[in-house]
């Protein structure tokens, strides 16, 4: 009986352990190297635009995750992966340092930190935030 209670607790502590052992959102990338990133390369090119700046508080976190999801970039125009992509840091890295600095970064890495500075800098997310 000492033994089937000593397992129950465990079991417990366990479960009541999880939430703490796996991050809120799985995919969550490096929001800080993500902040860097979008202000000083989304952003500059979007100072560019008729549309000018956007920033992350110009969303909520449910329509940032619904754009990501999407994919798609000047009303689907371009894929949005291409704008982290390294093609595409190669060919702006003369005019933008930040640019040049992750120009190692894969891919993959800076689209989840890209997504993560802009989930938690949403209208509603955990660090509303502007693009200055």
């Amino acid at each position: 009986m000492k033994s089937r209670t000593t397992f129950l607790s465990g079991v417990m502590l366990g479960l009541l352990a999880v939430p703490f052992a796996v991050p809120v959102h799985a995919a969550d990338g490096d929001w800080k190297r993500g902040r860097v990133y979008y202000r000083f390369v989304c952003t500059d090119c979007h100072k560019q635009q008729p549309a000018g700046e956007i920033s992350p508080t110009s969303r909520t976190m449910a329509e940032w995750k619904a754009y990501f999801a999407a994919g798609k970039h000047e009303k689907g125009k371009n894929s949005l992966k291409h704008f982290v992509s390294k093609s595409y840091r190669e060919s702006i890295k003369g005019k933008n340092q930040a640019a040049a600095k992750f120009i190692d970064v894969p891919e993959e890495e800076l689209w989840k930190d890209v997504q993560a500075f802009a989930i938690r800098g949403a209208k509603d997310g955990d660090a509303p935030a502007k693009c200055n």
